[in-house]
């Protein structure tokens, strides 16, 4: 059942475009690539972190607004402008010791797919391509850039007794 994997979790990782995003990508008049992000989603990987969880952003878009954003959050593992995510994942997981059954991987297209396959939970947003719907353990019914992540995130830290913290609560 999702609910005993999610208590086990040890590390989150996310894709960004369609996940922590709606997908949408507007240009200025500069040419930069603007992208809009949940507070939500950002004060729950916040939370996760400082609750002894590993948050891992994999994505395979470059953009050093979104490097800013991530690393506003704390988050110290972001790796964008990958094409092979799933060595990556595999480094990652052996450097951090984690065994894939204890990951989650929140994606919503093709690229995203062996991680998926690869690890214990593997989770989309309500509008993610069909095949990745198709192979997810837990299909949200909110979009990318719609507070999914904060949604996963918050199941996992209450099935582990770390969601309520008032020593912890700050805005992001």
């Amino acid at each position: 059942m999702i609910l005993q994997e999610l208590a086990r979790l040890k590390a989150i990782v996310i894709d960004v475009d369609g996940v922590l995003t709606d997908g949408t990508v507007q240009v200025d008049e500069h040419g930069e690539q603007l992208r809009t992000f949940n507070v939500k989603d950002g004060y729950a990987m916040h939370l996760a972190m400082s609750k002894g969880l590993q948050i891992i952003v994999i994505s395979g878009g470059r953009n050093a607004g979104v490097q800013r954003r991530l690393e506003g959050l704390g988050i110290q593992e972001i790796h964008l402008g990958v094409a092979d995510k799933l060595t990556l994942l595999q480094d990652i997981t052996q450097r951090f010791r984690i065994e894939l059954p204890d990951v989650m991987f929140i994606g919503d297209d093709m690229p995203d797919y062996k991680c998926m396959k690869a690890v214990g939970v593997a989770a989309c947003p309500a509008d993610a391509v069909e095949e990745i719907k198709q192979i997810s353990h837990y299909v949200s019914g909110l979009g990318g850039g719609k507070g999914v992540v904060r949604e996963l995130i918050e199941k996992t830290l209450k099935l582990q007794d770390k969601w309520y913290d008032d020593t912890n609560v700050k805005s992001v």
